[in-house]
């Protein structure tokens, strides 16, 4: 899973316009004709939105000569240029396939009145980018943890010195600092036992 993952944010968008069901917006679309490449715009209204990640597309309706027209549209896709936004409309559904069955002025959607017409974007590889440190540093505070010489000799201490000493271990754990000074004296320690035994 995590190699189909990195595969697929390689691919992803840096920025992606958000979209809204019912909205009306201009989709700029790369064509390929023979060794020619052009820009062509498809305005219509957004009729449904679908899928998470790098499939997610969104389906754009219009209505030409007289003819339904519907394409559907990855957003992530490098053909899709850029989405800008014409017309705020009201919705209350997730998906509008009624629009399907109206004609003229019924088949578009009620405009918000006072809506600010404005594209708006959101990043999405920063958001990804700043989560895999979180992951890295959670890693290296196990590694931290898995040491488990120190926390051993500090068992042995505990019953020397009763149990106070066992209810104040657990604050300074989270210390890494005050934990490698007790590596050092535990080492001295156990170097001064076998020279002891070997004088016997």
């Amino acid at each position: 899973m995590d190699i189909i993952k990195s595969i697929e944010h390689e691919q992803l968008k840096e920025k992606v316009p958000v979209l809204d069901v019912g909205n009306t917006v201009r989709v700029h679309a790369k064509i390929k004709e023979g060794n020619r490449e052009r820009i062509q715009v498809f305005e219509g209204i957004i009729i449904k939105k679908q899928g998470g990640g790098l499939n997610e597309t969104f389906t754009v309706r219009k209505i030409s000569y007289g003819v339904g027209v519907e394409k559907t549209f990855l957003l992530h896709s490098p053909m899709v240029e850029k989405v800008e936004v014409v017309r705020v409309g009201k919705a209350r559904r997730a998906k509008l396939y009624y629009l399907r069955e109206r004609l003229g002025k019924a088949a578009r959607t009620r405009e918000k009145v006072g809506a600010r017409i404005e594209t708006k974007e959101r990043t999405i590889k920063e958001a990804l980018a700043e989560e895999t440190p979180v992951e890295e540093t959670a890693s290296q505070e196990e590694e931290v943890v898995a040491d488990a010489p120190v926390a051993e000799n500090e068992a042995v201490k505990a019953p020397e010195t009763n149990e106070a000493p066992v209810e104040s271990a657990p604050e300074e754990a989270p210390a890494v600092e005050t934990e490698t000074p007790v590596v050092e004296e535990t080492v001295d320690t156990v170097t001064e036992k076998p020279n002891d035994e070997v004088k016997e």
